[in-house]
């Protein structure tokens, strides 16, 4: 870890506002992109009208995955702004542009009364919520790791848990409402008001990151801007990228299992209780958030790869094992689904640290996003869909454990390639200039 000049080795309390402020932010926005798919049946009533209602609910879910596919190319777009004029000016336009459209899409009239102009309104919010995806995460963890750079790993962990806490959000609005309203009403107007809610607290969050400072390696670094950051990341750190993929891979496609396939799955497959699965979901994202936490704490002080070779080590030994638990159809998912999460802890705790660290400074925000969406859409996108394929080619119903079991092993392969000492972001500043 390193130290500034004064010899101290933590952060001042501008820096861990700043942290916290940029993380914020990062919460919000996943508020705003999930909270589509938990409404996805009362939106597909409302703008996709069909005889059909699975048809319906098809095409809602096929906007849903619109802002999954956005997101590399909103990456690309918004990096290159980012490493060029600066992590801040990204970080405001995104932020703005995400609530504005979260709050339209609560505030859009239904198909009954802009007929196709509804329809298609509603897609291009969600298309742009998507680019906007793209570039926020991968400028939170550039942001943090270059304005926290005395503790990065700790940083990283706040933003992811931050992420965390925005999903577990959008999961108890989405409890509140099904308690206070009848059926009817949340079909009719219940839905939007969770969206006008993301919307009012993003644009709150909008109006406190203007106070953000730009980080001082890219303020140190700005007359050295590569001119084509993407271009550049893809003619000289195409190892770096592929890398960066690999460091991704058990997080991306762990948490595209749990909260995208686990809740349907453990549902329609092996017949849960759909409150108990509620539930214990969200025992289980505040279980992960706990954990990778702490896991980011140490990754500041022990090597980071060292902690995701525990978690790839752990899962590679035991989701065999406990999706034969839960197939059985009588697991206590209060105790499982917990255990799981806090077994990919050290995964979610240490890849945004290692992956930063894998790109220069001029480059860093474009390399980090390449990297990260890339492996999420791949993954997190495409992962619930062959965990289907999977249960239905064998007829074996713990089979999406295999998924986690190699994406585990991928993050193993990955972490012992590594070099062994911590990415020192602020160190290799002056190499990297």
């Amino acid at each position: 870890m390193t130290q500034d000049a004064a010899g101290g080795s933590d952060l001042t309390r501008r820096q861990w506002m700043m942290t916290v402020l940029a993380s914020l932010g990062g919460g919000l926005e996943y508020y705003d992109f999930i909270v589509y798919g938990i409404f996805a049946k009362d939106i597909a009533a409302a703008f996709f009208p069909a005889s059909d209602p699975v048809a319906s609910l098809t095409l809602s879910l096929a906007v849903f995955a619109v802002g999954y596919l956005a997101r590399p190319l909103g990456g690309m777009v918004l990096s290159h702004f980012g490493d060029r004029s600066g992590r801040k000016t990204v970080f405001v336009v995104t932020v703005f542009t995400m609530s504005a459209c979260t709050l339209g899409m609560g505030l859009v009239p239904p198909y009954a009364s802009w007929g196709v102009a509804a329809t298609l309104l509603l897609v291009t919010l969600r298309f742009v919520q998507g680019l906007c995806i793209g570039g926020e995460l991968p400028g939170a963890i550039t942001f943090v790791v270059e304005t926290a750079a005395l503790r990065p790993g700790f940083a990283c962990g706040i933003v992811f848990c931050l992420v965390n806490s925005g999903v577990l959000l959008a999961a108890l609005v989405n409890l509140a409402l099904q308690s206070w309203l009848p059926p009817a009403a949340m079909a009719d107007y219940g839905w939007r008001i969770a969206f006008v809610l993301g919307g009012v607290l993003g644009l709150v969050s909008f109006w406190l990151r203007r106070t953000l400072e730009e980080t001082p390696e890219f303020l140190r670094l700005r007359h050295m801007a590569a001119r084509s950051p993407v271009g550049e990341v893809l003619r000289l750190h195409r190892r770096a990228v592929l890398t960066g993929i690999g460091i991704v891979a058990l997080t991306a496609g762990f948490n595209g299992l749990l909260f995208a396939h686990m809740p349907a799955y453990l549902g329609q497959v092996l017949h849960y209780e759909r409150q108990t699965i509620a539930l214990a979901m969200n025992v289980a994202l505040l279980a992960m958030s706990a954990s990778l936490l702490a896991a980011s704490w140490f990754a500041d002080r022990i090597p980071p790869r060292r902690l995701m070779q525990a978690s790839a080590l752990l899962l590679l030994v035991a989701v065999l094992p406990i999706y034969q638990v839960l197939a059985r159809g009588n697991a206590n998912l209060f105790l499982v689904l917990p255990l799981l999460t806090v077994a990919v802890a050290g995964a979610n705790g240490s890849f945004a640290y290692l992956l930063a660290g894998l790109f220069p400074t001029r480059v860093r925000f474009s390399g980090v996003a390449l990297s990260l969406n890339l492996g999420f859409t791949l993954l997190s996108g495409l992962g619930p869909l062959a965990a289907n394929a999977l249960v239905g080619a064998t007829g074996w119903l713990a089979a999406p454990g295999l998924l986690i079991a190699a994406v585990a092993l991928v993050g193993l392969l990955t972490a012992w390639r590594l070099g062994d000492r911590p990415a020192e972001i602020a160190a290799a500043v002056p190499a990297s200039g």
